[in-house]
């Protein structure tokens, strides 16, 4: 089982779009990757765009294609929908049983409800609602 906020190392040279990967400590989606051709004396670059996963900003780094990056590795969750106030519902967790509220993102409004199923992923101590699985 992971441990929550855990990342594992990735060679920079084996990312692909969609790939996952920390920038500034925040989880991003990879949405464009270029290399570089290496110069006389130097490495190829990668170039890596990515989108975070929460905040939904833009992020770019240029680095060496032989270097490592740290790449998040999410933990998806099944939760029972205890309450619902406002835009947080208050979960409990299938597995631990652990109870704490997850906020509801816009696109699952009105789908969730008390009683229902959710999805959730841990990723970097955060926790974030995916989808309704059951009513």
């Amino acid at each position: 089982m992971a441990e929550e906020g855990k990342t594992e190392v990735k060679s920079v040279s084996s990312l692909k779009k969609g790939s996952n990967v920390v920038m500034d400590g925040i989880a991003c989606r990879v949405t464009d990757i270029s290399v570089s051709r290496p110069g006389k004396h130097g490495h190829a670059k990668v170039r890596l765009e990515a989108v975070g996963i929460l905040d939904g900003k833009k992020r770019q780094t240029i680095m060496p294609g032989h270097d490592n990056i740290e790449v998040p590795i999410i933990e998806k969750k099944n939760a029972q929908v205890l309450s619902i106030t406002d835009n947080t519902a208050n979960v409990m967790d299938m597995e631990s049983y652990e109870t704490f509220d997850l906020e509801i993102p816009e696109e699952l409004k009105g789908q969730v409800v008390e009683g229902c199923t959710v999805l959730y992923w841990i990723l970097l101590d955060a926790k974030v609602m995916k989808q309704v699985k059951s009513q």
